[in-house]
């Protein structure tokens, strides 16, 4: 299988209609020390640590081939266009039956949606449970087109409808655009059940990192709108919380690679419409700051050990864990963003998306397919 990150999913994504104009946003304040945030959380670091000392090779050559391929990725207003157009150039066409594209309506107001629709129609008479994806990309890059490959591929193993959506990305678009987006294309879900050969009472939200973070904040607005149900949310290596290398620093071997701190200031600077880290943020566009996690569905959380979001992540789990929703929660040692797009032969690979469709298929009731 390809290495190329930009053909697998969350970092160079392929935006389907081409490069858009980048609106201004507010200037961001610069990162506090890196290591000044072990403070704030109460943890020990060791000064000095090589972040490539803890990576095992099986993962640090593939890493090594995407950097010297593409180099260090650092997004910011002036990179983004042309990032944009990369990411189109380099998404290959979907040729497959199992595969159909639908314009369906957006939220009231606003511009109808893109969607793909994969393995719907149930041939044996019977109704599928269903994934709502939400692809990545910082939220301001990415396409639902770029992912289908993989959906595809959970789609087949677990017999599932899956759609993934092209919501209106930042700054283009703040908060709460590409919620209510989002939150448009399950209710055309569960209003196209019948069609599509969706069984309602089993869906799931799923995503990759800013992907993730997305599925975080659309199943707490199910709950706070209580419309629709939840099995599952998984999510994988979310990005959760716009204090990250914001307001809170992280050790300097942490976030190192692929996704870093200045990369997450202007991912949820973009979205916000105001500088990531500030006093106050709207209700329900960083889930990590919502007080009330109750009442949430059951949840994964995937996430490498020396990945940017791996203490946010966790702090999430854990929270989510004090209120009473059931959690598994996976750490891979050495692992950092995105590394199962990038490292996609490696065993620790196998392993992580063989927890992630594990936890699909408890949400989802099956008995275990071997």
């Amino acid at each position: 299988m390809s290495r190329d990150i930009n053909r697998r999913g969350v970092l160079s994504l392929a935006l389907a209609a081409g490069a858009a104009s980048v609106a201004p946003i507010r200037a961001v304040p610069a990162a506090v020390s890196r290591t000044a945030g072990a403070e704030q959380s109460g943890a020990t670091v060791a000064p000095g640590v090589d972040p490539r000392s803890l990576i095992p090779p099986e993962l640090l050559r593939p890493l090594d081939e995407e950097l010297a391929k593409h180099g260090k990725l650092e997004l910011n207003a002036s990179t983004l266009p042309a990032l944009r157009k990369r990411d189109a150039a380099e998404t290959p066409p979907i040729h497959s039956g199992d595969v159909q594209q639908r314009v369906i309506p957006g939220p009231i107001g606003m511009p109808d949606l893109n969607v793909y629709v994969i393995n719907a129609f149930n041939k044996k008479g019977g109704r599928k449970p269903a994934i709502l994806h939400i692809h990545g990309g910082g939220y301001v890059r990415g396409s639902a087109a770029a992912v289908v490959p993989d959906l595809q591929r959970i789609a087949h193993e677990l017999d599932c409808v899956v759609i993934s959506v092209d919501y209106r990305l930042a700054p283009d678009t703040a908060f709460p655009g590409s919620l209510e987006d989002n939150y448009a294309a399950l209710k055309w879900l569960w209003s196209s059940a019948a069609q599509l050969g969706i069984d309602t009472k089993r869906v799931a939200v799923m995503g990759e990192s800013a992907g993730g973070g997305h599925a975080a904040m659309l199943a707490i607005a199910v709950r706070d709108r209580k419309e629709f149900t939840l099995v599952a949310q998984v999510l994988i290596y979310p990005m959760l919380d716009d204090r990250t290398g914001s307001s809170r620093s992280v050790p300097a071997h942490i976030g190192a690679y692929i996704w870093t701190p200045a990369s997450n200031r202007f991912g949820w600077s973009s979205l916000l419409g105001q500088a990531a880290g500030s006093e106050t943020v709207p209700y329900g566009s960083v889930p990590a700051r919502v007080s009330d996690l109750s009442r949430l569905p059951p949840t994964f959380i995937g996430v490498g050990a020396v990945d940017l979001f791996v203490e946010e992540d966790i702090q999430y789990a854990n929270r989510l864990i004090c209120a009473g929703v059931p959690v598994e929660l996976l750490v891979v040692p050495g692992a950092y963003h995105a590394f199962d797009l990038i490292a996609t032969d490696a065993t620790a690979t196998h392993e992580f998306r063989a927890a992630q469709v594990g936890a699909l298929r408890r949400a989802f009731g099956f008995m275990n397919r071997g």
